[in-house]
């Protein structure tokens, strides 16, 4: 018998400063059983850092064909397609293919590092393309805010981003390892 996903509510309020957006959002996450509490954590932080009102989760661990964030426009246009972790860099050339802009949220310490260095030259012809790096202290210190039911906020100003539980909070600080050229 297969294990079956476990289902997490989050309550998210987030006071984005630097986008003047202001919003509380009441999310169901399903954590895949190979997911950790840091991946998903992850995936919530990122919904934060680009909240909008198509932005949503997809099946990004268990489908190739789908991001791990996607945001769509009216006709079904992918807008934006954002993984998380490691991803092959083959997949990440076909979804630069398939929308306008791309954005990977690489994390894991040296892991991270050896794989953004080794597929570097293929990520720099991706002109769509834009690899953040987060550093591991901070993934696994958002991995402590994990519980089945969360009262989350995010505060983002000034390219500084906080995440609390009203008890532990926790700074996230972003290394942009690759941009997206300008005007694609």
């Amino acid at each position: 018998m297969a294990i079956k996903a476990t289902v997490f509510k989050a309550n998210l309020q987030i006071a984005d400063m630097d986008r003047h957006y202001y919003q509380d959002h009441a999310l169901t996450m399903a954590q895949h059983p190979s997911e950790t509490d840091e991946r998903m954590m992850v995936r919530l932080l990122v919904f934060a850092l680009h909240a909008a009102e198509y932005l949503e989760f997809g099946q990004g661990m268990t489908d190739d064909d789908e991001a791990d964030l996607w945001q769509r426009d009216l006709t079904g246009a992918i807008e934006l397609w954002i993984d998380v972790g490691i991803p092959d860099e083959r997949l990440i050339r076909k979804a630069c293919g398939r929308a306008n802009q791309v954005i990977v949220y690489s994390y894991g310490g040296r892991v991270a590092e050896m794989w953004f260095a080794q597929n570097k030259s293929q990520f720099e012809r991706q002109k769509n393309l834009t690899v953040i790096n987060l550093p591991m202290e901070s993934t696994a210190a958002l991995a402590g805010l994990t519980q089945r039911t969360m009262n989350l906020q995010c505060t983002i100003q000034d390219g500084q981003v906080w995440l609390s539980d009203g008890e532990k909070s926790v700074q996230v600080e972003r290394e942009v390892l690759k941009s997206a050229a300008s005007g694609r």
